[in-house]
């Protein structure tokens, strides 16, 4: 059964609306700063870290986009940017991030991985696979 993750941008978030470009953006700013601690441990963690490639297929409309495993341990996690409504009306945008049937526990674990990623860069409300909530978020 698919498993889905949230990254909502709530009031205090450090953005209020995102894009798939956006997501890439963030996701290519993550595969560099691993590049560059690869680079001081003189090791490919890069490849380790990202052990994906980011796919896109023409029926998407930009809605998703989904990354795609390069060795066995790793095969799908799918990324999708949307709207839900809050309690009061207002609308709140999220980022989805799901793993589908036949995903493996890499692709959990770098799955949580990338949404605290996402979350601490953007101070976002992240809603794990597994039901708990995270606070990236400035709160009072």
């Amino acid at each position: 059964m698919a498993k889905s993750a949230y990254i909502k941008l709530v009031p205090g978030s450090a953005v209020s609306a995102i894009t798939l470009d956006d997501v890439k953006r963030h996701l290519g700013e993550y595969v560099e700063q691993t590049s560059n601690t690869g680079k001081q441990l003189d090791w490919d963690y890069a490849g380790a870290a990202f052990p994906y490639t980011i796919e896109t297929r023409y029926d998407s409309e930009d809605k998703w986009f989904y990354l795609k495993g390069t060795n066995p341990l790793y095969k799908y996690i799918i990324f999708g940017v949307g709207e839900e409504q809050a309690e009061g009306g207002e609308t709140v945008p999220h980022i989805q991030v799901v793993l589908p049937d036949g995903s493996t526990q890499g692709d959990t674990n770098k799955g949580n991985e990338l949404c605290k990623y996402l979350a601490r860069k953007l101070q976002a409300e992240l809603h794990l696979f597994n039901g708990r909530v995270m606070y990236f978020n400035p709160r009072k």
